[in-house]
């Protein structure tokens, strides 16, 4: 099926940002095991693994839409020096990829493609709950303090 040129357009540049925060999540779990917080590490490390999967889904989507997907474009990528910094850095990815999905949606009901639209609101309400998560992570880091949250990360051996 021909999909419209500017939602594969639009679906390609979101795929770009997943590609992007893929590559940041995992360099902040990384980091997080490296530092010895294995509980931040593997939450980290199970949101890239879902990105994962909407880069496949938006892959799947352009190829059925006989669009090429684009694998070599990335943003740039944010990587913080500490935990805040990461949070920061990781709600500004999601920020940046709820109003990406936001107008993906838009866009395809304005050309009548619903069922990229149910694609893209399936991922957006991902993306709900990865911002919720950051939040209530930066709210434990703010009302417990950088040094009790970061001793509640460390995983037991």
């Amino acid at each position: 099926m021909k999909g419209n040129p500017k939602l594969i357009k639009t679906l390609n540049s979101l795929l770009a940002d997943e590609l992007t925060a893929i590559n940041q999540y995992m360099v902040h779990s990384e980091m997080c095991a490296n530092w010895g917080y294995g509980k931040l590490h593997k939450l980290i490390e199970k949101r890239a693994i879902v990105e994962m999967k909407h880069a496949e889904k938006l892959i799947g989507r352009i190829l059925f839409l006989e669009g090429i997907p684009i694998v070599s474009d990335l943003g740039k990528m944010h990587i913080g020096a500490d935990i805040p910094k990461q949070l920061t850095n990781d709600h500004a990815a999601e920020e940046t990829a709820i109003a990406g999905y936001n107008a993906g949606i838009k866009l395809a009901g304005e050309v009548s493609d619903f069922a990229t639209r149910e694609v893209l609101e399936h991922i957006l309400s991902d993306e709900d709950k990865h911002i919720d998560e950051i939040e209530e992570l930066q709210d434990q880091v703010s009302q417990m303090t950088l040094p009790i949250f970061l001793s509640t990360q460390m995983e037991e051996k």
